[in-house]
């Protein structure tokens, strides 16, 4: 009797199931189905001229895989279903033409509701086949994919000569080559090269008046060491992360006067990169907080800061675009890739990369983890005005990073195109720089595991590349002559022994910036003068075996700042807001200076100031008249060399001591015999040449070059 009566509420059950699902199919034909038709197919169909943010409305399975944005519909979570908060007007505006009727929205959020029943089967083509031929094991055969290990020290004949392990793998290169290294520099010549290679500045007048104890190891050492410990250090050291990184204060397109995508407090990341290269963060914690510190350590926001590494991003125009959104996804993965990987991933966003074992799948795996995330204005704090989902309604008040949203893998663009779907690819690390298969990223968009993967010590990459960059800083060319490039079409180490133990010892010694600074400063191989010889340059004309020290030419930073410095108008405070850098009246650090995506300071431009929409791998040294024209005739160099010239006449009495003062100042050094006797005839000859004559030294190759 039992059985005969569970059979019976049994069927009962089923029965009145089917009846719910028969009416709420109903339902959505009734109320949801004509709404679609008619307000949404045009723009989110495979019928549809463009898809807009790649987000189709015509399929059960389209409408809950979602765009760019996410599912549209979540059957059963309408606070999750972004369908919902278009219609209601909440985040953006569907329809765009005119709001659906209240009594439509109810429609839509009891659909939601009871589980958004939907007959409609997928109605685009299958997924294209992608075909790959890559051969990875071979491919990690490569140089730059076999993990760096340390070398044993080379034998060679000038064992005496080296200072540090540095200088046995360039000696042992040049023995091989048949050539000698270079005597070392002149005291007052390494305290200059030391203080603009560290700092960015030019030496205090305390170590220019005690220059010649550098001849001494242990005060070498004391200087290396007050220079590296200085605020200045971060503020110099910080400019090469923030070219590698495209960081700028606005985007490159406005409409009208709305600002709205401009980033008036960029200036906080700054800050940020600064005080934690002065603190000598970890450079492998520095990645991971600037790609994941709402992951990493979410119990201290002031950490996410850090996130405006792509929070400072390019926004383009035409967002509601599945194209252009596709495009920011590839400038993401380029930054990365190029920056911390020097392999250009982004050329496999439509095949297989031509030259280096680097997937279609690999592109968009990477890819689909900045698809996860969104650009977002923090509220500065709680008291701001703030628009839906908590972002601020002012970018004026907010901090410019980014943050989570729902997470999504992405599927093929067949050729790059958005509308050509290939398999879909789990978000996960390069395949050549894994093991075996790599895993799939678990944790929402895969940002923290992407960090990790990327500093992890079985990555043979970015260990490397980062010291490459550093090397090229402070030697004056890179060990790798394409910093951003180690794939096929790059260029092989021209010390592969020495880039590797620098690598592996800076992992060692904590990912320190500071030390890897040090080690190079410490070194006989960068003490070395500048100057040529014969045998040197007829066997290496390009110095690529580093038989001498390279002559470096200033950047703009380091040419305003020590005009300044010399003046004694620099403004030593640390942090701060964006300034105009060739307003006569602004004291502060060039480094603070407002860059526009949309039109450069001409100050900037005119003295190789990277492009800030573009990942920048090094600074182009050009030479023009226009160069030379500004300097001659600039409001701020002009007002400087005023400046200068009244210090100058109140600090000297007479005008030989003028000379040897204004040398002291602009160049480190004394003058010679020869250029004091031009300098004093030349300031007997009138009462008003002293400004003239500043002006002149200022602007001359002995101010603009450090040898």
């Amino acid at each position: 009797m039992r059985v005969a009566v569970t059979l019976c509420i049994l069927t009962v059950m089923a029965q009145t199931s089917i009846v719910q699902a028969d009416e709420q199919t109903d339902f959505f034909e009734r109320k949801i189905r004509p709404i679609l038709v008619e307000h949404c197919y045009d723009c989110h169909s495979s019928e549809g001229a463009d898809i807009e943010g790649g987000l189709r409305l015509d399929s059960r399975d389209a409408m809950r895989r979602g765009g760019e944005s996410g599912p549209a519909v979540m059957p059963k979570q309408v606070d999750k279903s972004l369908l919902v908060s278009a219609i209601k007007y909440e985040s953006i505006k569907m329809p765009p033409e005119h709001k659906l009727s209240d009594e439509i929205v109810e429609d839509f959020v009891k659909w939601i509701q009871l589980g958004a029943a939907d007959p409609r089967e997928e109605s685009s083509v299958p997924a294209e086949v992608v075909h790959s031929e890559i051969d990875y094991d071979l491919g990690r055969q490569f140089w730059s994919f076999q993990k760096p290990e340390r070398h044993p020290l080379p034998y060679h004949d000038w064992m005496d000569w080296c200072r540090t392990e540095t200088d046995h793998f360039v000696a042992s290169s040049l023995r091989t080559n048949g050539i000698s290294p270079s005597p070392t520099a002149a005291p007052n010549i390494l305290l200059r090269r030391l203080s603009f290679d560290l700092t960015g500045l030019p030496p205090s007048r305390e170590w220019v008046t005690r220059v010649e104890r550098l001849a001494e190891e242990d005060d070498y050492t004391q200087a290396v060491d007050e220079l590296i410990g200085s605020a200045s250090f971060g503020e110099h050291w910080s400019r090469l992360w923030l070219d590698i990184m495209r960081f700028a204060d606005d985007q490159a397109h406005i409409v009208g006067s709305n600002e709205e995508l401009f980033f008036p407090n960029s200036f906080l990341y700054r800050n940020w990169v600064i005080d934690a290269l002065n603190r000598d963060m970890p450079f492998n914690q520095f990645i991971e907080l600037q790609l994941a510190a709402d992951l990493a350590t979410p119990e201290d926001k002031d950490d996410d800061v850090a996130l405006g590494l792509m929070g400072l991003g390019p926004k383009y125009y035409r967002r509601s675009s599945p194209e252009v959104i596709a495009d920011e996804w590839e400038d993401r993965v380029d930054i990365l890739s190029r920056g911390l990987l020097g392999l250009t991933v982004a050329c496999a966003r439509c095949h297989d990369h031509k030259y280096d074992p680097i997937g279609t799948a690999d592109y968009y795996a990477i890819a689909g983890v900045f698809a996860s995330v969104e650009m977002f204005n923090r509220p500065l704090d709680a008291d701001r005005e703030t628009k839906n989902k908590g972002e601020a309604k002012n970018p004026r008040d907010a901090m410019h990073i980014l943050r989570e949203t729902e997470p999504v893998d992405l599927a093929i663009m067949v050729r790059g195109d958005v509308n050509r779907k290939g398999p879909v690819v789990p978000k996960r690390f390069l395949t050549v720089l894994s093991s075996s298969e790599p895993e799939a990223f678990q944790n929402g968009s895969g940002r923290l595991e992407l960090a990790k993967s990327i500093t992890s010590p079985d990555n043979p990459l970015t260990a490397r590349v980062f010291v490459n960059r550093v090397w090229a800083k402070m030697i004056g060319r890179p060990l790798v002559g394409t910093p951003s490039n180690f794939g096929k079409l790059g260029d092989t180490p021209s010390h592969p022994e020495l880039l590797d133990d620098l690598a592996v010892r800076f992992t060692e010694h904590g990912w320190s910036l500071k030390w890897l600074c040090r080690e190079i400063a410490m070194s006989a191989t960068y003490r070395q003068t500048s100057q040529t010889n014969e045998p040197g340059l007829d066997a290496d004309e390009e110095n690529r075996l580093l038989w001498r020290m390279n002559r470096k030419r200033l950047s703009i930073e380091q040419l305003r700042d020590s005009m300044l410095a010399a003046a004694g108008k620099l403004d030593a405070d640390v942090g701060g807001h964006s300034i105009d850098p060739s307003d006569p009246e602004t004291r502060r650090r060039t480094i603070y200076s407002q860059v526009s995506r949309l039109k450069l300071n001409p100050m900037l431009a005119l003295f190789d100031y990277p492009d800030p929409n573009v990942h920048s791998e090094r600074r182009a040294t050009t030479t023009t008249p226009t160069q030379k024209l500004f300097l001659l005739n600039s409001p701020f160099v002009v007002k400087t060399a005023a400046i200068l010239t009244e210090r100058l006449k109140e600090e000297t009495d007479g005008n030989e001591e003028l000379v040897e003062q204004a040398y002291l100042l602009l160049f480190s050094r004394k003058p010679t015999t020869d250029e004091r006797q031009l300098g004093i005839e030349y300031l007997a000859s009138a009462d008003d040449q002293k400004k003239k004559y500043v002006h002149a030294l200022m602007v001359g190759n002995g101010m603009l070059f450090v040898d």
